[in-house]
């Protein structure tokens, strides 16, 4: 089997990131870059907080808040949470994908992409039953099924810091596409995720199907840890977490839900995860997240650690495009450095 292995992400853009890359005989190979640097560049992240019950609205003021990069005639892959079909929060609501799908386009979008898999639940089953399919015919989107892709879709990715014992392959859209959009979701883990939102998200950009990763990620002692690395391989560009409801308790499919009415925004994974769990501690929640300081959250502690964000809280400012969230400000900020 041929191998296509990445080596290292860096501070780089995903395009000169590509373009650093060397074409080998047997597939793709990165040399190490800048072994140990910040891969978020940025001396401090901020995470936008959008209080709203309307999701359409909430998406459209967290492309204000936090703009994405110049879409003109660049190719836009969005990365949701289908995880199972289960109503929001447990994976993204479709009015949440159909406001950002038409947002993409009215910037001048070339190409839209929906990647994605499920799991355990089948990922065609997922999508067919959330009605995927007819909303990207109906925005003349493309969607890619992670656990679909064929051996040379696919690239082998591998660094040394990471928990995984011979790393993972992840889809090679990825690295095709000009920018990626992750769209999560505002909820507990009730199996040793203790949470899932911005860095958990990646772990839908590993195939299931035909691999034994999940198993090793599930049975590891390591796991959160791993999830976080997981997210060495892949560079949203933005990520926005829908808060709308919120599971406080169970999750990921079902679980507690609470109206919390709140959207984040930020292009920090770190950054945002610490707001999200902060809300959660706010909402009140279950003991793995009241009784843990945000930053000592496994997940959130390993990708700090390996450069992928914010490592302290004082290197996050939360911002609003509200009058009158003072208080709510000043109270998520109490939290995430208490």
């Amino acid at each position: 089997m041929l191998r296509k292995t990445w080596n290292r992400f860096s501070r780089f853009t995903r395009r000169s990131f590509l373009a650093k890359a060397t074409i080998l005989a047997v597939g793709w190979k990165l040399s190490p870059l800048l072994s140990g640097e910040r891969l978020f560049a940025e001396e401090s992240s901020e995470v936008g907080v959008i209080r709203t019950m309307d999701r359409k609205e909430a998406v459209r003021r967290a492309l204000r808040l936090t703009p994405p990069p110049d879409l003109t005639g660049k190719k836009v892959l969005i990365k949701p949470n289908f995880n199972t079909a289960d109503p929001a929060p447990g994976s993204t609501h479709n009015d949440t994908l159909a406001t950002l799908i038409d947002e993409i386009w009215e910037r001048g979008a070339r190409e839209v992409i929906i990647g994605e898999r499920s799991g355990p639940p089948v990922t065609q089953e997922v999508m067919r039953e959330k009605g995927i399919f007819e909303l990207a015919e109906e925005k003349g989107v493309r969607i890619v099924n992670f656990d679909l892709l064929k051996e040379d879709e696919l690239v082998h990715f591998q660094d040394d810091r990471l928990h995984w014992k011979d790393g993972f392959l992840v889809p090679k859209v990825l690295y095709d596409v000009d920018h990626i959009i992750a769209v999560g979701c505002l909820k507990t883990h009730q199996f040793n995720g203790v949470f899932t939102m911005a860095l958990k998200l990646a772990v839908g950009i590993i195939p299931r199907e035909g691999t034994t990763y999940m198993r090793e990620l599930h049975g590891s002692p390591d796991m959160r840890k791993m999830i976080a690395e997981i997210n060495l391989a892949y560079r949203p560009d933005l990520f926005i977490i829908d808060g709308v409801e919120a599971f406080t308790s169970g999750g990921p499919a079902t679980g507690q839900r609470v109206d919390a009415g709140t959207t984040l925004c930020s292009r920090d994974p770190v950054a945002i995860d610490a707001v999200g769990v902060s809300i959660l501690k706010h909402l009140g929640s279950t003991p793995g997240i009241m009784n843990i300081p945000v930053f000592q959250q496994e997940q959130i502690a390993r990708a700090a650690e390996i450069g992928l964000g914010a490592s302290v809280p004082d290197q996050i400012r939360l911002v609003t495009d509200e009058p009158g969230q003072d208080n709510l400000i000043k109270e998520l900020e109490t939290i995430l450095r208490s």
